[in-house]
């Protein structure tokens, strides 16, 4: 089975959720990159996860609030944008965070789930999982889950660990 068929069969998209997504976001013309554990897998062993992160650049979130909730159901939150839909059980979230909009700069196309999208760059990636991993307001499990996105990208690139804070490092061993 192929990826994107696979991730549509294990997310319930039957209502081709993803696809209106990246069709609403080049009608727009907004920049976009993936982020979080989507990105990770991207440049690791994928894991299943019913979560797409990405990042835009923050001076395009207008571009975003008027269109998404006309197609599908959204919730506006201080740094994101969550958008979902009936027919799927995949959530979609645009970060908003001005920390995350240059990511979009520095992205590359890579494989994601079957298709091939801009992906924020590998030091990118490994950054926003420690700012995730650091935000003591996620819940616990985000954060365990953060770590292990963290723990897996070094095991895959080992030249990455100076850039990880020695909290965080302790936390892996």
């Amino acid at each position: 089975m192929k990826a994107l068929s696979f991730w549509k069969a294990v997310t319930l998209d039957r209502s081709d959720f993803l696809d209106e997504v990246f069709a609403l976001l080049q009608k727009h013309g907004v920049r976009f990159c993936v982020i979080g554990g989507q990105a990770v897998n991207a440049y690791v062993e994928p894991l299943v996860s019913l979560d797409l992160d990405l990042a835009i650049a923050v001076t395009q979130i207008e571009q975003l609030r008027n269109p998404m909730p006309a197609h599908f159901e959204t919730e506006l939150f201080p740094h994101s944008l969550n958008v979902k839909s009936p027919g799927s059980n995949l959530r979609v979230r645009f970060q908003t965070d001005p920390h995350y909009s240059d990511f979009v700069n520095r992205a590359s196309t890579r494989e994601v789930l079957g298709l091939q999208l801009p992906v924020a760059a590998l030091e990118d990636v490994l950054q926003g999982e420690i700012w995730a991993a650091s935000d003591a307001k996620r819940r616990g499990t985000k954060r365990r889950k953060d770590l292990l996105d963290i723990e897996r990208l070094l095991e895959f690139h080992p030249a990455l660990k100076p850039r990880v804070p020695a909290d965080i490092l302790l936390k892996l061993s």
